[in-house]
């Protein structure tokens, strides 16, 4: 094993916007830093590089984003932008997660999201409303709903490239294809790690480490030990490095495991898409426009209520569900006076389609549905529908379908109207919500209830924020809070280590 001769005061391991935020802080605030990325540069990002740059944030009207998106014409003003307060955002996170998210957690994300916006933009972050994505035109007007209303200009990949061009600038030394295996610990606390790199196994000195470098979603072994019986078998929506290493690397010295370690964000997903995230088409495999349609299993049942709420509050714990269907998969099928409504992956080339001209023709192409059984379902589910209610796809409109087995509690569009299109779907896996124990400082705790000296942790690194499901965007804004905080918490111990 080789030795470095650079002693660094900051380590942080991973590469996606968590990482990043992590190093440009402790940079700023006078720290020598060293970010180590397990994937090559052309991969470079972990989860990050495959989301839509999407960050929920706290805003309380129009000119909070214009302030944040300077450059949007006086038409684009004209929207309804509404209103995202820190009230809703609390409200939302303890609706969502059952009342379990961490109180102390939940505050400093939630306070601290709109400032963490401004900081991004100040690193060259150019925010973009998400027109037709996190809203609908009504009578030529866009309305914007669920709380997540900004994206990075070039979604996930601009974020991450900009946030790679902000850490350069702040003197962050990079290395890819860096694969850290160990922490280097003792009863003093942190002094380094061990990583191989270049094909060479190392040992790399620093005062303070890191760990934002993912959960476990890309490690079949641990799916199927902690989240359950077939979850080998979902799709991994991101990057194939998440598996969870800094996770045992730091419960292999003491860390303290914390949150959801059984729970984990999960979405209707291309049946067929590939076994992990492809930065070509992983934007086409999404199917999140689930709320217009009905769903059935191959039974030709209905199994879950797909009007529930809003998509940004749904959409993350369905995947678990259709996961649990009969082969792992589902069908959602639309009625053609909501097909436009339906969002650009839909009209992609990586999808698994059928589009029939009557609802016979539909079921008898859907070939691993049961025919009687499904045609039985939208016999009922038409009939059951309550016309009288008009339909609004920006709100929980009340247009419900009563008197069924599984209740639909809105926007409940009969299926009546040919051409009937169905999108094949399974179960695709974006994180899990197992993680660490921190302070509020972000400094992770050990089995002991004591924090760890000179180890921190952020991004889906963190325990205790979600449980159960997740607001839409939330993660993303979690991952530049808590990377922010542990780079000052992690600048600031290594210069009192110094200082000893």
């Amino acid at each position: 094993m080789e030795m470095t001769d650079i002693q660094y005061e900051v380590i942080v391991v991973g590469g996606g916007n968590a990482a990043l935020c992590a190093a440009i802080s402790a940079s700023d605030a006078g720290a020598k830093v060293l970010l180590l990325e397990r994937a090559p540069e052309e991969e470079r990002g972990g989860n990050s590089s495959f989301t839509e740059g999407l960050l929920r944030c706290v805003y309380n009207g129009s000119d909070d984003i214009r302030a944040l998106s300077p450059d949007l014409s006086e038409e684009e003003m004209k929207s309804d932008f509404g209103a995202y307060t820190e009230e809703k955002f609390f409200d939302d996170m303890a609706r969502i997660t059952q009342n379990r998210t961490d109180p102390d957690l939940c505050e400093i994300l939630v306070r601290g999201s709109h400032a963490t916006m401004h900081w991004l933009q100040d690193k060259g972050v150019r925010w973009i409303p998400q027109f037709g994505r996190q809203s609908f035109k009504i009578e030529g007007k866009y309305t914007f709903w669920g709380g997540a209303t900004l994206a990075a200009s070039g979604g996930g990949r601009g974020l991450v490239d900009t946030l790679y061009k902000a850490a350069g600038k702040a003197g962050v030394q990079v290395h890819y294809s860096a694969w850290v295996r160990e922490l280097l610990h003792s009863d003093a606390g942190m002094r380094g790690v061990v990583v191989r790199l270049n094909g060479v196994t190392r040992e790399i000195r620093a005062k303070c480490v890191i760990l934002a470098c993912g959960g476990f979603e890309a490690n079949t072994e641990w799916r199927s030990r902690y989240l359950g019986k077939g979850w080998d078998l979902a799709k991994v929506r991101g990057s194939k490095y998440n598996t969870g290493d800094g996770l045992d690397m730091a419960l292999r010295i003491g860390a303290q495991p914390c949150g959801h370690w059984s729970g984990c964000h999960s979405v209707g997903w291309e049946r067929y898409a590939t076994d992990f995230g492809d930065f070509s088409v992983t934007d086409d495999y999404e199917r999140d426009s689930y709320p217009f349609s009905i769903m059935v299993n191959a039974e030709g049942k209905r199994f879950l209520d797909e009007g529930a709420d809003i998509r940004n509050y749904t959409y993350a714990k369905y995947g678990r569900i259709i996961l649990e269907q009969p082969g792992q998969f589902a069908w959602q099928i639309f009625d053609s006076s909501v097909t436009h409504l339906l969002r650009p992956e839909y009209r992609s080339r990586h999808v698994t389609k059928v589009k029939a001209m009557s609802l016979e023709e539909l079921a008898d192409e859907l070939e691993d549905v049961n025919r009687e059984r499904l045609l039985n379902t939208i016999r009922e589910f038409n009939a059951a529908v309550k016309r009288e209610v008009p339909f609004n796809p920006n709100v929980k409109d009340g247009r419900a379908a009563t008197g069924l087995e599984v209740p639909r509690s809105n926007w409940a569009i009969p299926l009546e109207n040919p051409p009937f299109e169905a999108y094949a779907v399974t179960c695709g896996i974006t994180f899990t919500f197992g993680g660490l124990k921190i302070t509020p400082g972000a400094q992770v705790v050990d089995t002991n209830h004591q924090p760890i000296p000179g180890l921190y942790a952020a991004g889906e690194m963190v325990g205790g924020l979600f449980y159960f499901n997740y607001p839409g965007s939330t993660g993303l804004m979690s991952g530049a809070v808590f990377g922010r905080l542990a780079g000052r918490s992690a600048a600031a111990a290594a210069k009192l280590v110094e200082a000893a």
